[in-house]
């Protein structure tokens, strides 16, 4: 039977399950990849699992996020992830060297791979052939010690690309294009594969724009085949040897399908607060602009700086915008300065920052308040950028270059000039020596994990009780985002490693008593959300903490997939509306009872509460499994339970997929 990329990826790599939409499915997992904002949680895992050495072929710890070295506590982070990698046997990229997925595609992706993340954005790999899926910290931390990943088999969406890009049109608008149709929650339960004869005039670095904010359209992943642009990626990065051709079978199909025409394409930009909130530029040009930020895996590539420095190539920024210019990797930096476009960009007063993820995650480059801030970023949550009170627009390169130079948004078919042709060198610049690979398991035996006073292992968790009666203490609305959760920024992420003191920032921009309130409620709380909960960042500090302030029960019309699995993972149940009127029937402050929850659990998907005297009908979707996991309090009590008198589990390796 003719295969998809998709179903090549899934079918070599299955150890559990039968690949049909909506049933669990196990996948063994070659790589993973974490990042220091969710990576000390992973190594913190590690610890508490007992784990020895990593049982993937390949691990990386990347420092990218959390640069800013305001106080101590970053750094001593840094250097309690290089122990760790060295602990447990994992590459590490040292502050500075670049963002985790570009740097990752370029140096260890391969076609026909699985890979996790635990940053939402992992699908960026797809870009490559590879079946990259973000997840929660935990997630990475169980395949690191060699289980397989389970994850709900998606329906595969067949996105078939025709025509080509016109001139100041780019990849950024590809995917802002597919938000524009189907908005924040349009890919849920879905891998997105593209196919089509408009493949062959997006390269790599393209392809890896568009799969990235696949994220955004809440997909499972995104993924694209290993082609000729593929095989020209890994040429000019030097690792030729490293490609292996993966294409879909001629009439395979798909089970949704959707078209776009390249060449049919204009300039597109997300307004405030939502990468769905997309509109022509021309719509909103003449908005003032205040800030232009270039950078973030969003739009990684040489070109995307290349296209940006040659539109302001001898022509200086607007007087009242700062032009932030963020490299995504040191390597990308040096071919910028090799090709003379630094110097323009220079030239022109931009700033040039660190390798790394900054602004996007809030750590640095904030925004006046209510000031307009263009940004070739993936999100423009409210209150992610470090700012409370934010406008951040989301758009491409040539779009965010027109705004630095004219102070306001602007189509950039609309500047006086031709499109420029940007030349990229045949081969990219490779400068490996801030990537430290794994010591041997003799030596790494040897190493202690270095542990500053930011550092907390992790909080205990109790069993789910069989009867439960908790109060609501909190109820929001439709599309909550983790950011909203658990905010990012520079004065939140620096406890990332220190759960009790990270706790005291959940859900501070929805309601800042929630975190009073939880801790005057020590027999445990509920809360309630609308639809799409938890979307967005895979950080799973936004289950934990709330976990440790006594969550023990989410009730929502849907839950995000990443948000859904973190809390199973850690032991709080994840339960929906049968009927989804009912959410109008609950106001924070109501008290909701539970009798016989653990019978109800293990029998089948209904759970019934009562509110106010009169029952309240729920379902859950856990499989059995996670039904399981849930009751024992979450996944690591549940597995150290198991490992007390487990005998070893057989090893299983797939085939590798066929091309």
């Amino acid at each position: 039977m003719a295969q998809n990329v998709a179903q090549k990826l899934i079918h070599s790599h299955l150890v559990s399950g039968t690949p049909e939409p909506g049933n669990e499915i196990g996948l063994s997992i070659d790589q993973t990849l974490t990042q220091d904002a969710t990576g000390t949680m992973v190594m913190l895992e590690l610890e508490a699992l007992g784990l020895t050495r990593v049982q993937t072929e390949l691990s990386v710890q990347y420092v990218d996020h959390n640069l800013l070295q305001t106080d101590e506590k970053n750094p001593e982070d840094h250097q309690f992830l290089q122990s760790a990698a060295q602990r447990y046997g994992l590459w590490f990229s040292k502050p500075g060297n670049g963002v985790s997925h570009p740097v990752h595609q370029a140096r260890f992706g391969r076609p026909g791979t699985t890979m996790i993340g635990s940053d939402s954005h992992t699908c960026a790999a797809g870009a490559i052939g590879m079946l990259a899926i973000g997840v929660g910290g935990l997630e990475i931390a169980m395949a690191m010690a060699g289980d397989p990943l389970y994850v709900q088999m998606p329906e595969i969406w067949g996105v078939e690309l025709t025509g080509e890009l016109p001139d100041w049109v780019s990849a950024k608008d590809v995917i802002l294009e597919m938000l524009r149709r189907y908005g924040v929650k349009g890919g849920a339960g879905r891998i997105i594969e593209y196919h089509g004869e408009g493949l062959k005039h997006l390269s790599a670095m393209d392809r890896h724009v568009i799969a990235n904010m696949g994220a955004e359209l809440g997909a499972t992943t995104s993924v694209f085949p290993a082609d000729d642009a593929a095989e020209a990626f890994f040429n000019a990065v030097g690792r030729p040897d490293d490609f292996t051709r993966l294409v879909a079978d001629e009439g395979a199909q798909y089970d949704v399908v959707e078209h776009i025409d390249l060449s049919a394409l204009e300039p597109l930009i997300a307004k405030p607060s939502s990468p769905g909130n997309v509109v022509p530029v021309r719509e909103v040009a003449g908005e003032e602009v205040f800030q232009v930020v270039v950078g973030s895996s969003a739009n990684p590539g040489l070109r995307d700086f290349a296209i940006v420095a040659e539109i302001l190539k001898n022509k200086q920024s607007h007087d009242q915008v700062s032009l932030d210019i963020n490299p995504t990797s040191r390597e990308i930096l040096m071919d910028l300065t090799k090709g003379g476009w630094t110097f323009n960009l220079i030239s022109s007063g931009a700033r040039i920052h660190q390798s790394g993820c900054m602004g996007c995650i809030g750590m640095g480059q904030a925004p006046a308040v209510g000031r307009n801030s263009l940004r070739t970023m993936p999100r423009n949550f409210p209150g992610r950028s470090g700012t409370d009170e934010d406008a951040v627009w989301l758009c491409s390169p040539e779009t965010a270059a027109a705004a630095a130079l004219t102070g306001s948004i602007t189509d950039p078919r609309d500047l006086e000039m031709d499109y420029p042709q940007v030349k990229l060198p045949e081969t990219y610049s490779v400068n490996t020596d801030m990537l430290l690979p794994p010591l041997d398991e003799a030596e790494s035996l040897e190493i202690e994990l270095v542990k500053g006073t930011n550092i907390k292992s992790l909080p205990e968790f109790d069993e789910l009780p069989d009867e439960l009666e908790v109060p609501v203490l909190l109820q929001v609305g439709d599309d909550i985002s983790t950011d909203e959760i658990m905010p990012a920024g520079s004065r939140v992420l620096p406890y990332r490693s220190n759960i009790p003191k990270i706790a005291e920032f959940v859900y501070i921009q929805v309601d800042d008593t929630y975190h009073t309130r939880a801790a005057e409620t020590p027999d445990g709380h509920a809360i309630v959300g609308g639809e799409n909960y938890g979307q967005g960042s895979s950080r799973e500090h936004a289950v934990i903490a709330p976990r440790h302030l006594g969550l023990r029960v989410v009730i929502a019309k849907s839950f995000a997939r990443i948000h859904w699995q973190n809390l199973a993972n850690f032991g709080v149940l994840p339960l929906e509306f049968t009927a989804p009127s009912d959410y109008d029937r609950i106001t924070q402050g109501d008290i909701l009872k539970f009798s016989g929850l653990r019978e109800a659990l293990q029998k089948g998907r209904a759970v019934t509460a009562t509110l106010q005297g009169e029952p309240l009908e729920l379902q859950h979707k856990l499989s059995d499994r996670q039904v399981e996991m849930v009751l024992a309090g979450g996944r690591i009590p549940q597995r150290a339970a198991q490992d007390e008198g487990e005998t070893p589990r057989e090893e299983v390796k797939p085939a590798p997929p066929e091309g």
